[in-house]
């Protein structure tokens, strides 16, 4: 009786994950299908092509950014630099590229980059058993290199246009087909499979705040327009990023390093 009854149980559990599961797939194909629409439109609209149509737009939204980061987000990411010893931030940092794995090598596979989703798993499997849950970057001393894709990266192997830039509330800067690509892949991400919902917003929370430690030190760079100088300096490590390390012109998404991937 009690064989049956837990038999019963784990049907319903898998029943009542199908229409998540099923519903997250179709949100992650709408945005792809949308944004594409969206800034072929603009473009369209906008035949000098122009990279910051909105820009009046994004300047408000940027001032309210700014407010949210100087009076919460900043103070918690100083507090986190001040109390976390260099090496337990260097295990957060690890724990969350670790999980970012997973992404790259869907990403991969989709931009036909076989061999680098085939590194991509590799360094997945064995910094997620031998280097602790991934705390530990056993894979890149191995001569196993990060592969960073991500499905804005995907979006531009596949031909869609990069699209307007445009400032988002509280995820910062972007451009309509890196924003598309980022929502994708935090429906994709290892996190977002977790039923209880209470451990994928403590592990985006947790990865807002350890990027945002580490970009302390770089405040120190930003000159003149603080707008200006985060959108060019978006808009060229994006452009790099997506080329694949291709630099297009010589004006001055992330450090120059292969671990710090993620995004303003």
């Amino acid at each position: 009786m009690g064989r049956k009854i837990h038999r019963v149980k784990i049907m319903t559990r898998q029943r009542s994950l199908f229409p998540m599961v099923f519903s997250r797939m179709v949100v992650i194909f709408c945005l792809a299908c949308s944004g594409g629409l969206v800034w072929s439109q603009e473009q369209v609209l906008d035949p000098i092509n122009n990279v910051d149509p909105w820009e009046s737009t994004n300047r408000k939204i940027f001032a309210f950014n700014e407010t949210l980061d100087r009076w919460i987000l900043k103070p918690v990411a100083e507090g986190y630099n001040f109390v976390m010893p260099d090496i337990a931030k260097r295990g957060v940092t690890n724990f969350i590229l670790n999980m970012y794995e997973f992404n790259s090598v869907l990403n991969g596979i989709l931009q036909g980059k076989f061999s680098g989703a085939a590194t991509s798993g590799g360094r997945f499997i064995i910094n997620s058993t031998v280097g602790l849950a991934g705390l530990i970057d056993v894979a890149t001393p191995m001569g196993i290199e990060p592969q960073r894709m991500d499905f804005g990266q995907t979006l531009a192997v596949w031909g869609v246009d990069t699209g307007p830039f445009v400032m988002l509330p509280l995820f910062g800067p972007r451009t309509v087909r890196s924003a598309t690509g980022y929502f994708v892949d935090t429906y994709s991400s290892i996190p977002a499979w977790i039923e209880d919902r209470y451990i994928p917003w403590t592990f985006w929370t947790i990865e807002v705040i350890d990027f945002r430690a580490s970009l302390l030190q770089s405040e120190d760079l930003i000159t003149g327009d603080r707008y200006i100088f985060l959108r060019d300096a978006y808009l060229q490590r994006r452009e790099f990023y997506d080329s694949g390390g291709v630099v297009k012109d010589n004006f001055s998404d992330f450090q120059e390093t292969d671990e710090e991937w993620e995004e303003f």
